[in-house]
């Protein structure tokens, strides 16, 4: 299931695509890009930019995988059409024919990316973030959805183009997006079709109140809950149990407090074989062996206290 404002997606645009972002990108925003990398496919791109043109002269996160150099993703800054030092990662998340989905959350100080519900790269902010006002996707993919999530957004239009002749871009794209699309709501529960399975990845994002205490986020099923996650300001501490047969277990603690009062987060819930194993805002907190062993029975999601929920992909 996935919720998030409807006028913040675009449903199968055609590529390229370009957008403007409305406000500025802050902690917590996230870019969820979701598609299939064509057969004949040697390279795409991902591009923050400054302006709406396309190419662009001034490109804060340049992501960009190349499958006919060996298999490398590289990511880049241009400004004022001068491209600057290369980050290369020699390891390819990405396959031909294949489907992905890319996130990209914002932070303070770096974009960290992941591909497929596992982290891959941070890139360390080289432009501020309030000079990025619109996302840029080229080259060899078919795009299935492109949204955002948390602060910023998609605005319904564009200001008149200030491209330099050349530069090309549609000010007025019409958005399309599933149905069912809404606000999170919290309390948030929602059904988990097939249940978990390894592979299963759960994502959250959203942003932690000012007087926040705690907050959970529990995986239930009919006995009980099978993985409680549960991060306590009060205590700055993360409380993982499980409640089988009435009573609740063991608590497990340990490991930092990734999450801030007044921040945004991302959560990443990945169902292995042997256990679920926890990313917050793409550093790996912990893996929690599985203590329902047919976890294919575990078909509920619960999130629920002090937080604010912007985007659930489950």
């Amino acid at each position: 299931m996935q919720v998030g404002h409807p006028h913040n997606q675009f449903y199968r645009p055609s590529v390229p695509f370009t957008q403007g972002i409305s406000g500025s990108l802050s902690d917590g925003t996230v870019l969820v890009i979701s598609g299939t990398v064509s057969h004949h496919g040697d390279t795409f791109s991902v591009n923050l930019q400054c302006d709406h043109c396309a190419p662009s002269e001034n490109i804060a996160l340049h992501f960009n995988p190349r499958f006919s150099e060996g298999g490398v993703v590289v990511c880049n800054t241009k400004e004022r059409n001068q491209w600057g030092k290369e980050e290369r990662k020699h390891e390819m998340p990405f396959h031909k024919g294949h489907r992905f989905e890319i996130r990209i959350l914002v932070n303070h100080h770096c974009y960290m990316v992941s591909v497929n519900g596992k982290h891959f790269v941070e890139y360390k902010h080289r432009i501020p973030l309030h000079r990025v006002n619109a996302v840029h996707i080229t080259g060899h993919v078919e795009l299935e959805n492109v949204s955002f999530q948390g602060p910023g957004g998609f605005p319904p239009s564009f200001p008149p183009s200030t491209c330099p002749p050349g530069g090309s871009f549609n000010p007025y794209p019409t958005p399309q997006f599933p149905p069912h699309c809404q606000q999170c709501p919290v309390p948030y529960h929602s059904h988990l079709n097939g249940g978990c399975y390894p592979s299963k990845v759960i994502t959250i994002s959203g942003t932690i109140p000012h007087h926040a205490k705690r907050f959970t986020v529990n995986l239930k099923f009919h006995g009980g809950i099978a993985f409680h996650l549960n991060p306590r300001f009060d205590e700055n501490a993360i409380v993982r149990n499980s409640y089988l047969n009435n009573n609740w277990g063991s608590e497990e603690r340990g490991g930092a407090m990734p999450f801030c009062k007044g921040q945004g987060f991302m959560i990443v819930i990945s169902c292995e074989h042997h256990c679920f194993s926890v990313t917050v805002n793409g550093q790996h907190l912990f893996n929690y062996n599985h203590r329902v062993p047919h976890f294919q029975q575990i078909d509920q999601l619960e999130v629920d206290g002090d937080v604010v929920l912007q985007y659930v992909q489950a």
